[in-house]
């Protein structure tokens, strides 16, 4: 055929090239040439009438034969007859129709949205670290955000002030304007963002030299958050109105701090209950004591009974964490210790061995330890 292009050349492959090969170098060249993803583009769409031509020739094991055979086929279709029909379908995937039906139903220009109606802005999520001390008592911190805000020089405008805003000739202040494209179905009407105004509906003659015309700023907000007693890691609080800026004069979105509360060597929480740990000492468990113990809101007494045992857990009420949600505290719970001297004066061991004997408790003393033993205690 004169004048025509080797259709394995217009799709790049080999003669012998399996149907497969011709399949996805077809798909990645359909792609690439579209007349959606090309919108005026002549060249593109000559292009892309001759891709489809080469498939549906190369696709048909019949049309193939005899091309290969003679370079042409005689009841081929004429080159861009099929348009929008067959040779375009003929022998393609569903990833190419999905694509295409994307194109005009998916995207934010396929829900028919108006872009110059008022819009809320979006919502803003920071993270903050806090003592559990600050999640016990509560505070006020200050953190700096930085977002969108309606410039204050156009008062969101985007033009100078005095200068005029108009109406978009193009798309009549709506910021779409609808394109019909033939398709297999019939003609399609797809809903687009105008190219003359960029989506806004209006024209600028002298914009705004503060917000270059956006009529946004991007600005870093200081904010006194107040943190409620009781908080806990993964607490969402919500600050209205102190997200993003509107658009179209709509409202502000939100913020939102997430808070982690860091880990305290003192106390490990759970709920609104706190846990400690404490180490008595043999006489303090057996005979009984009165110490003091740290809690959050500072030194407490705590009675120890007489005969208390080695993981014994004890309780000072009212002496948790607050909470959150409901009036009252949690518990602070004591986990006993009971620590074993290692070095005991000769006196002190005198009264151990007592003892033993008192309660009648076999225990290896002084005089039966052996002599390496003796030499390593004073090592």
């Amino acid at each position: 055929m004169p004048g025509k292009k080797d259709y394995y050349e217009v799709l790049g492959v080999p003669r012998s090239a399996s149907a497969e090969d011709i399949k996805r170098e077809y798909r990645k060249l359909a792609r690439k040439y579209h007349p959606d993803a090309n919108p005026g583009n002549e060249e593109a769409e000559r292009k892309f009438k001759e891709i489809n031509e080469a498939h549906d020739i190369l696709s048909d094991p019949q049309k193939k034969s005899q091309y290969d055979q003679f370079g042409f086929v005689g009841d081929a279709p004429p080159p861009g007859s099929g348009g929008w029909g067959e040779p375009f379908f003929g022998g393609m995937g569903g990833d190419i129709f999905g694509d295409i039906f994307e194109s005009f139903f998916g995207g934010e220009a396929g829900r028919r949205s108006n872009p110059t109606a008022p819009r809320r802005g979006s919502n803003l999520e920071m993270s903050m670290k806090i003592t559990l001390e600050t999640a016990y008592s509560g505070a006020t911190r200050e953190v700096e955000v930085p977002r969108e805000e309606a410039c204050s020089h156009c008062s969101g405008t985007g033009a100078e002030p005095g200068s005029d805003v108009e109406t978009c000739p193009a798309c009549g202040g709506r910021g779409q304007v609808e394109r019909a494209t033939n398709t297999p179905f019939g003609q399609m009407v797809q809903v687009v963002p105008c190219t003359r105004c960029g989506g806004r509906g209006r024209t600028i003659k002298n914009p705004c030299g503060e917000c270059k015309g956006q009529g946004r700023v991007r600005r870093k907000r200081k904010l006194d958050i107040k943190i409620p007693q009781g908080v806990d890691t993964g607490t969402r609080l919500r600050i209205s109105g102190e997200g993003e800026g509107g658009v179209n004069g709509g409202p502000p979105g939100d913020l939102f701090i997430l808070l982690e509360v860091m880990p305290d060597v003192r106390f490990q929480r759970s709920g609104a209950d706190l846990h400690t740990k404490v180490d008595l000492e043999i006489p303090q468990a057996t005979l009984g004591a009165s110490i003091q113990v740290q809690t959050l809101d500072g030194v407490e007494k705590l009675d120890i009974p007489a005969g208390t045992q080695p993981g014994s857990v004890l309780r000072l009420r009212n002496r948790g964490m607050p909470n959150l949600r409901g009036s009252g505290k949690g518990d602070l719970h004591i986990h006993v210790r009971v620590t074993v001297p290692r070095n005991l004066s000769e006196k002190g061991r005198q009264l151990m061995e007592d003892l033993a004997h008192e309660m009648n408790v076999d225990v290896t003393t002084a005089k039966s330890r052996s002599f390496f033993e003796k030499i390593k205690e004073k090592l």
